[in-house]
C-alpha cells in the first residue's frame, strides 16, 4: 500500500490532482478529512511537478511512492513525503 504507478503521455502540458480520504464516511463534503495532491507534466522540459500535499486525515498514509511510466518503457520510482517534488523524465 502506498505504492501508485502514474503512466505519463508526452505530447503536450496536462496537470491532474489526486484526491484521497479515509474512504469510511462523509466527512469530506464538511471541507476536511481529505488530502489533495497537484500534478503537472511540462511537455518541453519533460517534468512532473508533484506540489504539495493540502489537507490531512486521520489513517493518510505520510509518505507513498510513485511510479513514473513513459509509453516507451522507461521509469523512474521515487518517494514522496508530501513536499514538493520535480521529477525529469
Amino acid at each position: 500500500m502506498g505504492h501508485l504507478t502514474l503512466c505519463l503521455y508526452p505530447g503536450a502540458d496536462g496537470s491532474f490532482t489526486l484526491y484521497e480520504d479515509g474512504g469510511d464516511g462523509y466527512a469530506y463534503e464538511r471541507g476536511g478529512e481529505r488530502t489533495e495532491i497537484a500534478m503537472r507534466w511540462n511537455d518541453a522540459r519533460r517534468t512532473l511537478a508533484i506540489g504539495e500535499r493540502e489537507g490531512a486525515y486521520e489513517g493518510m498514509l505520510s509518505e507513498r511512492t510513485f511510479t513514473l511510466r513513459m509509453p516507451d518503457g522507461r521509469e523512474r520510482t521515487v518517494t514522496y513525503t508530501g513536499k514538493k517534488l520535480t521529477v525529469k523524465m
